[in-house]
């Protein structure tokens, strides 16, 4: 009598925006064939990402690369699923033009401490006083006038001139100047005690996904839009590409590089206590 195989869950946890729902779209609908591993997803926003892999919560998990330096203990870094900006990134805006160099005079909106972005906008400047709102309101905080500027993530970054609100300055633009390098936001980590040839494994079957999402464009693009928070279809495309790309696919060594520069900074300047040791999974 043969016994069937043994099945065995992976928890993947990400946050449920149109750019991560479009990287797990084949293993979230069993578009690909995972074996005896099954993947179940989680979606939270990556606040609650970043506070949970402090904790191992999750086997993978979206975190943002500023949070890498709290759980490099417990989590290495997935070669893959990287949200890298080449020449673009978060950006600071404000309702009246205001310059960046007088970010020190300012109150900024930020969307979370342990954002890369946050960690990008001390890198520039460590001066300036700051107020901590969800990443979705920080627009609305800049309009109403509770704060000078506003650090904006995700989509806010494509529609803020459409709402009368000035770019202050541009992070990713910014760095790229600075270092010839993308800036990276975010990516996927996998813990450490799944052992090594789990990981790998693991591994194999997110870079998969990855691949068939690029490769089925359309019908991925159709199912991250439930996750687009009322994105018209051609500003989810926008947004989608621009955080799911070639790099998402393969950091390269100018996106590794571009990690460990960000993270050596953030402790060069006393915002990241302690070195961190950027392992990718091979």
């Amino acid at each position: 009598m043969t016994t069937a195989t043994e099945t065995r869950t992976i928890t993947v946890a990400h946050s449920p925006d149109s750019d991560d729902a479009f990287m797990f779209y084949a293993l979230a609908n069993d578009k690909i064939e995972t074996g005896e591993l099954h993947f179940t997803h989680v979606l939270e926003d990556i606040q609650t990402l970043n506070e949970k892999a402090m904790r191992g919560v999750y086997d993978v998990t979206a975190i943002s690369f500023h949070a890498y330096a709290y759980i490099a203990d417990k989590y290495a870094l997935l070669p893959h699923g990287a949200s890298i900006g080449d020449n673009y990134g978060p950006i600071v805006v404000a309702r009246e033009p205001l310059k960046a160099e007088d970010l020190s005079r300012m109150k900024v909106a930020v969307p979370g401490l342990l954002t890369s972005a946050f960690l990008a906008l001390r890198i520039f400047n460590p001066e300036f006083e700051y107020e901590v709102v969800p990443f979705d309101r920080i627009i609305e905080a800049v309009q109403e006038g509770r704060v000078d500027a506003g650090l904006l993530i995700h989509e806010g970054q494509l529609f803020y001139a459409s709402l009368g609100l000035h770019k202050v300055l541009d992070l990713g633009e910014w760095w790229h100047e600075r270092t010839g390098l993308p800036l990276p936001m975010g990516g996927n980590a996998i813990r450490r005690e799944l052992g090594q040839d789990m990981m790998r494994k693991v591994s194999g079957y997110l870079h998969q996904s990855i691949k068939y999402s690029l490769e089925h464009r359309e019908d991925a693009l159709e199912y991250a839009m439930q996750f687009a928070r009322d994105m018209k279809p051609e500003l989810a495309d926008r947004f989608v590409s621009m955080w799911v790309n070639d790099l998402t696919l393969d950091y390269t060594e100018r996106g590794r590089e571009a990690v460990r520069l960000l993270l050596s900074e953030g402790v060069e300047r006393g915002i990241i206590p302690h070195p961190v040791k950027v392992e990718f999974i091979e």
